[in-house]
């Protein structure tokens, strides 16, 4: 092994697992531990690491905020942001809510300006010429806006915007909200929930394509670099230096979009596959060895996307990034013509098994058919009378809940499966809705971003994740350049998901009968 391979390896096994944060009762005792100075310190060091004082990290947070001497707010937001990562779980809980409720704006300002534009006369809106008196009036009115408009900033939008402005705040500003976050996992607090809001907009803000740059990552890259993507990997875990090697191969991508005020780490990065056809299994991509030459290739892949940073949750860098590696793909290679993902589903094994219990449990009267009567009959034959139920439901359930997923190793049952799993997990991507949009977390992501549902892949992921997650099935979103903005907004006002013929042939004729 090279010395880049052995560095990265070594780096990559030696790294703590991701970060997590948790209020008091719960997820407290999981805090989050977080950057300081670049380097990653785990729960465990940081317990040995001497507890800085609450007051003392409080005053510096304070004083970042309220000084506007310039050498004074510099060493302020260093102690604070230090400081942050050295206080107990509990303290950092009180930090953030004393952040939170204490440096909220002043709503007894805000409510007298309020009433001082409420007690002005409305200027003239007649297009008439307007006098000296009237101008006065205009006058009022501009400066109690301006006045209402900087009243109604609270005042850790100073330390967030400074923050942002200082070496390593950016990151340290995503770490909080990363903290943020999981703490309203447990507690629901409006000043929790509005420091969070208004954190989120500002991070929108700033970390707008505008300010994003795109960098595909090779093997020639740094090891430290390297080491985040096996680290950060979300979808497809990276086994081994022959698998990340690959990945970055022959017939291969990986972009990631990075921020100037973050160096050597991306936000999030996307993992592509150069193919003849549209990929149909996650074996194919991952184990094409060897790859088909770049220029027979008239497909794209796009088969992993990762956020490495928790507390970007919520803001949509995805969908920004798949736009720009569609340009730089078409112009580097104007024979790609497909582009596409092959995606999990991760909530459909768990929403069948809701269904299948719950089509057991409920009254004669009101009982959802889930199989027809030739899905049954399959069922109950590949069971071969074992114990695995009495009814091809009762089959499911104990198929889909079984051990080490014993049923991949019974041709007969895979066989009898296909066909239910498949027509309900179409009925499942295309039906299953909340407020409006598909249920599925991976769907939504890219139907948001305008592609169509294109075709189901029965066991395209024998993975245990793939398994656990979908029992195996993927599916494949089709990006057509032609359409991605018509359909993203058909289905953000609508709800309407655009599909192939070949995906609507599994629901057309499934009209959710009722027993009677």
């Amino acid at each position: 092994m090279n010395k880049k391979g052995l560095a990265i390896l070594m780096r990559t096994k030696m790294r703590p697992l991701s970060p997590t944060f948790a209020s008091s009762k719960s997820k407290l005792n999981q805090m989050q531990t977080s950057q300081l100075k670049g380097d990653k310190v785990s729960s465990q060091d940081a317990s040995v690491l001497p507890e800085r004082e609450f007051s003392q990290v409080r005053e510096s947070m304070h004083s970042a905020m309220s000084t506007n001497k310039t050498e004074i707010v510099d060493v302020s937001l260093d102690e604070f942001s230090e400081g942050y990562f050295f206080l107990s779980p509990e303290n950092r809980y009180k930090m953030l809510l004393s952040l939170a409720t204490e440096y909220d704006l002043n709503r007894t300002q805000v409510r007298e300006l309020m009433k001082q534009h409420l007690d002005l006369q409305l200027p003239n809106d007649k297009g008439e010429d307007s006098g000296h008196e009237e101008e006065g009036s205009l006058s009022a009115f501009y400066r109690i806006e301006r006045n209402l408009r900087q009243a109604l900033k609270p005042m850790y939008e100073v330390l967030f915007e400074r923050l942002n402005t200082h070496p390593g705040g950016l990151k340290f500003l995503s770490d909080i909200r990363a903290d943020i976050l999981c703490l309203l996992g447990d507690v629901n607090i409006a000043s929790l929930r509005a420091l969070d809001s208004h954190l989120k907009e500002k991070l929108i803000t700033w970390l707008s394509p505008a300010n994003l740059e795109l960098h595909n990552i090779t093997w020639d890259d740094p090891a430290s670099l390297l080491e985040k993507i096996v680290a950060y990997e979300a979808v497809h875990p990276i086994s081994n230096l022959i698998d990340l090697k690959r990945r970055l191969g022959i017939g291969r991508r990986c972009f990631g979009y990075f921020h100037p005020a973050i160096p050597g780490e991306p936000l999030i990065f996307i993992e592509v596959a150069l193919m003849k056809d549209v990929a149909a299994t996650i074996q194919e991509v991952l184990w094409d060895n060897p790859p088909i030459s770049e220029h027979e290739a008239s497909c794209a892949i796009f088969y992993s996307i990762s956020s490495t940073q928790p507390g970007l949750s919520g803001i949509n860098l995805g969908k920004f990034l798949i736009k720009r590696v569609v340009d730089v793909v078409k112009k580097d290679m104007p024979n790609i013509c497909v582009f596409a993902t092959l995606s999990p589903i991760p909530g459909y094994r768990q929403w069948m098994l809701s269904k299948l219990a719950s089509s057991e449990m409920t009254g004669s009267a009101f009982k959802e058919i889930l199989l027809r009567p030739e899905e049954e009959k399959a069922l109950m034959d590949a069971s071969g009378g074992s114990d695995l139920g009495s009814s091809g439901v009762e089959v499911m359930w104990n198929v889909l809940t079984s051990k080490n997923h014993e049923w991949t190793n019974s041709p007969n049952l895979v066989s009898a499966l296909r066909t239910p799993m498949m027509r309900l997990c179409a009925r499942y991507l295309m039906k299953e809705k909340k407020r409006g949009k598909a249920l599925d977390s991976v769907a939504n992501f890219h139907l948001q971003n305008g592609a169509m549902i294109g075709r189901l892949n029965w066991m395209a992921d024998r993975s245990q994740k793939g398994l656990t997650q979908s029992a195996g099935i993927m599916v494949n979103y089709i990006y057509r350049l032609d359409n991605i903005e018509d359909s993203a907004q058909a289905y953000q006002n609508e709800g309407h998901i655009e599909s192939s013929s070949d995906f609507r042939s599994y629901i057309e004729d499934d009209n959710g009968e009722k027993a009677d």
